[in-house]
């Protein structure tokens, strides 16, 4: 059966590999991409998907640009260092032919929900002031919506841009405060999981031998990306991969068996000095707790990365 999936993204590294993964997986059908700041600015992460859609060959998915900045707050700024100057790892690609579409992405997204109501997965992999946004034009959108998979958060690992808080959150508090507490069918696929999925050099040079005449443009900026943030994090956190955190996101929605999840009630803590965007989950096993989030607690990560090579580049990759 097909799915019908909007992907949100910022568009960095990770997020251009989440965004192939998808175009190229079998069965879905992608309404559209929408975009917002994060990673990179709204422009450039608008940018960076029309080209890698249509490095994927996939330039008819519609393009929808969002949110600039926070809800509340001043955005601070790309995280070169992780993505690059561009956001994807300073590769250059052509410039797309296509132009993203005049409508706003929140507007895009309770479209799509209203017309097609419980029909469409929402899978967000940056910020989620597009949702929030989108929430509070249509109160009505969790119940529009078929489920909603976010890449964000950490309950039992620490965080990555600070100690408790992931930057996902962390970039938007109190919108993805508002999202939390909304009612949606929610999915946190958070560091507890994305962690375990690595990306290692020889991944990589295992893809680049893969090559052949219809896919070598696609792989050559794949692993040149990738090389790119395999060295950030052996410079940041002394580890030899790189976490597919956005690609695994989007395995989530379409193979949710590829992880085990735990009902929790989860709160994003908005007003900390030191603990801001920290996502809280409850974990006293009290039965008054009514959970608002199924929580990613343990991932195949095997499975995931097999799946994930052999969608890009066609061909399955023998364990020895």
């Amino acid at each position: 059966m097909t799915k019908k999936v909007i992907l949100d993204i910022d568009t960095g590294i990770d997020d251009a590999l989440a965004i192939l993964y998808l175009l190229k997986h079998p069965n879905v059908e992608v309404k559209g991409l929408t975009t917002g700041f994060g990673n990179v600015d709204v422009d450039q992460a608008t940018l960076n998907t029309l080209q890698i859609a249509e490095l994927a060959g996939a330039s008819q998915v519609p393009v929808y640009a969002g949110a600039a900045k926070p809800l509340l707050r001043e955005w601070t700024g790309p995280v070169v260092h992780v993505h690059g100057e561009n956001g994807i790892g300073n590769v250059s690609l052509p410039l797309p032919k296509e132009k993203a579409r005049e409508e706003r992405a929140s507007d895009f997204i309770v479209r799509a929900a209203n017309e097609e109501p419980g029909e469409i997965s929402l899978i967000f992999v940056g910020r989620l002031t597009n949702l929030a946004e989108a929430l509070a034009k249509d109160p009505a959108l969790p119940q529009k919506v078929k489920e909603v998979v976010i890449m964000g958060g950490a309950v039992t690992v620490p965080g990555n841009v600070t100690p408790v808080s992931e930057a996902n959150i962390a970039g938007d508090p109190e919108a993805a405060s508002f999202v939390f507490e909304a009612g949606f069918p929610l999915t946190m696929v958070g560091l507890d999981v994305t962690m375990q999925t690595q990306m290692t050099a020889e991944d990589v040079e295992w893809m680049v031998s893969q090559k052949d005449d219809t896919n070598e443009a696609l792989i050559d900026a794949i692993a040149e990306m990738l090389r790119f943030r395999i060295a950030a994090y052996k410079k940041m956190h002394g580890i030899n991969g790189s976490p597919l955190h956005d690609p695994l996101a989007v395995a989530v929605a379409l193979h949710p068996d590829i992880v085990k999840t735990e009902p929790m009630n989860v709160v994003i803590e908005t007003k900390g000095e030191l603990s801001s965007g920290a996502t809280i989950a409850d974990l006293r096993g009290r039965d008054t707790v009514i959970p608002n989030a199924n929580v990613c607690v343990d991932v195949d990560a095997d499975r995931f990365m097999g799946g994930f090579l052999q969608i890009i580049t066609g061909k399955k990759r023998e364990v020895i």
